[in-house]
C-alpha cells in the first residue's frame, strides 16, 4: 500500500526515528495481512474482540522508557490494523522515538471478560507515503492533520478462563500459535494440544 520512510505526514518537518530508540536493534513484525492468512481461526477472534468496542488501551513507552497507557481506537482497513494519533500527541511522539507497544482490547464492563481479553503487540510503521496517508483519510472520514501507523505483529495472545483453568493462547511469526493451559495450584502450565 505504499512506502514507510522517515518523514512526517504532519508537515511540521520533522524527522522520526524508526530503529526502536536508542539502542534497539531494527526487527520487522508481520502486517495483520500475514498474521489473518497464517492465523484465520485465531485472527477472527482478535478481530472480533477488537470490533465490540471503539476505544482500546495503547501502551507506549515514554522517553525515559515508562510505560504510558492511552485510549485509542483500532481501525481494520484494506486487510490492515492502523492507528491514527492527534499531531504531536504523546502517545505519537512515543511511537516516533520507540515504534513497540501493545494494543489491549476493551476488556467491557464487569468481570465475565466476554470470552478472554485480547492483545496485540509490535511496531507502529509510521506512513509517509501521501497516496496512502490520503487514501486512508478519505476511506476513515478522518481530516488531517493526524498521525497514521500501520502496525507490524510481533505477538498476538488471548486469555480466557475454561472451567477451572486459564488458557493462553499466542501467536509470534516464528512460532505460530501456541496455547498453554494452566490451573490455580502450583503446578507449571501445560501445552494444549
Amino acid at each position: 500500500m505504499g512506502d514507510t520512510g522517515h518523514t512526517d505526514t504532519t508537515g511540521n518537518g520533522r524527522h522520526a526515528r524508526h530503529d526502536g530508540g536508542e539502542g534497539h536493534a531494527a526487527r520487522a513484525g508481520h502486517p495483520w495481512s500475514a498474521f489473518e492468512a497464517a492465523e484465520p481461526v485465531l485472527a477472527a477472534t482478535v478481530r472480533e474482540r477488537f470490533g465490540r468496542y471503539t476505544h482500546h488501551a495503547l501502551a507506549t513507552l515514554r522517553r525515559d522508557g515508562a510505560p504510558r497507557l492511552s485510549g485509542i481506537e483500532a481501525d481494520f482497513r484494506a486487510g490492515e490494523l492502523w492507528l491514527g494519533m492527534m499531531p504531536r500527541s504523546r502517545k505519537a511522539l512515543d511511537l516516533l522515538r520507540d515504534p513497540r507497544f501493545s494494543l489491549l482490547a476493551n476488556p467491557g464492563s464487569g468481570t465475565g471478560m466476554g470470552g478472554g481479553d485480547v492483545r496485540v503487540s509490535g511496531r507502529a510503521a509510521e506512513i509517509t507515503d501521501q497516496d496512502t496517508f490520503r487514501w486512508y483519510a478519505r476511506e476513515a472520514g478522518a481530516p488531517p492533520p493526524f498521525h497514521l501507523f500501520r502496525v507490524e505483529l510481533t505477538e498476538v495472545v488471548r486469555t480466557r478462563v475454561d472451567g477451572e483453568e486459564l488458557v493462553v493462547t499466542s501467536w509470534t511469526p516464528g512460532r505460530g500459535v501456541r496455547t498453554l493451559r494452566r490451573g490455580n495450584g502450583d503446578e507449571p502450565p501445560r501445552e494444549a494440544r
